[in-house]
């Protein structure tokens, strides 16, 4: 029997056509799919089919970036796509371990995670993973709400909670750590109060605004200096006039233009991990919102490639 060629086959959807590999090798970028959500908001279930859209949308995202990053970034950085973690969603502890041990498992030899949610749980297992290899993280946390709201006894874990898991499992530095984009109404009283109270600094999309992306960056930078960094994105932190298909829309939020600037102001960061989060295909319109989270994701890879290009230099 003759042998049939390879190339008459497809391999597995990956994100801009980028290598399948389990296994990362040391300075690799490695693209993770945590789809996964907690099947607890009221009426906005379906972020757990986010991995999927992002990577169906990035087929329009090109390698190459004529003004910042004239080369493929992407085999510069070595980017791999291990697939999608194998879990049930709303099976929060066991699906927590199996990110947390997945997310380790990439970047014990120096590899950089970038999870795709999912919704914006899984931000505390890859922040575990995370914290295991680096000390002193620090979280930029972009998103219209802080999702560290108060802890319910009972049912302990939801999209509201994870960075006060952070902080009370003491994951990472909170006086270090940044909540910011954020605005809107809020369901419970003293939200805000009580993410300082845990040690984060607040910086509300009404304090950017009247700052400007200038200060607030210098700032970041300042304190941040050279401390590794996990970089969270939820995707609601953009207006719903171009990320529509989100969780829990926020009027008044990023532009498309202005939510990339603010991740090309972060270059210089020592950002070890990173995640995008509340993509809901369900919710989308023509894949609007995927497409643009899979357009950020580039940029995220253009700021770790040009901060490496800095450190090479100094």
């Amino acid at each position: 029997m003759s042998q049939i060629k390879d190339d008459l086959f497809h391999t597995p959807q990956t994100f801009m056509g980028i290598p399948y590999k389990t296994e990362a090798m040391v300075s690799s970028v490695v693209i993770l799919g945590c789809p996964f959500d907690c099947g607890t908001h009221p009426f906005r279930v379906g972020s757990r089919q986010g991995p999927h859209a992002i990577r169906e949308q990035s087929s329009l995202v090109r390698p190459f970036q004529s003004e910042l990053a004239d080369c493929n970034i992407l085999e510069e950085l070595k980017v791999i796509d291990a697939g999608d973690i194998r879990l049930v969603p709303s099976r929060i502890d066991d699906s927590f371990k199996l990110i947390e041990d997945a997310a380790y498992r990439l970047a014990e030899n120096g590899a950089v995670p970038i999870g795709f949610g999912g919704d914006g749980s899984v931000s505390l297992p890859l922040i575990r993973a995370a914290s295991r290899l680096h000390s002193g993280l620090a979280v930029l946390h972009f998103d219209s709400h802080t999702d560290a709201y108060e802890v319910d006894p009972v049912h302990k874990y939801d999209a509201a909670t994870q960075f006060s898991h952070a902080a009370l499992e003491q994951r990472v530095s909170v006086n270090n750590s940044y909540h910011i984009g954020l605005r809107g109404s809020t369901s419970f009283q003293g939200v805000y109060n009580h993410t300082r109270e845990l040690g984060y600094s607040l910086i509300t999309m009404r304090d950017f605004l009247k700052r400007g992306q200038d200060d607030v960056m210098q700032e970041l930078h300042n304190k941040l200096g050279r401390r590794p960094v996990y970089l969270s994105w939820d995707m609601d932190v953009f207006d719903p006039s171009c990320a529509p298909g989100v969780c829990t829309p926020e009027w008044g939020g990023f532009s498309s233009r202005e939510g990339i600037e603010v991740v090309r102001g972060l270059t210089g960061l020592n950002i070890v991990a990173a995640d995008i989060n509340t993509v809901s295909p369900p919710h989308d319109v023509n894949g609007m919102t995927a497409f643009l989270a899979a357009s950020l994701t580039y940029e995220i890879l253009l700021l770790l490639w040009r901060t490496r290009q800095m450190d090479q230099s100094r």
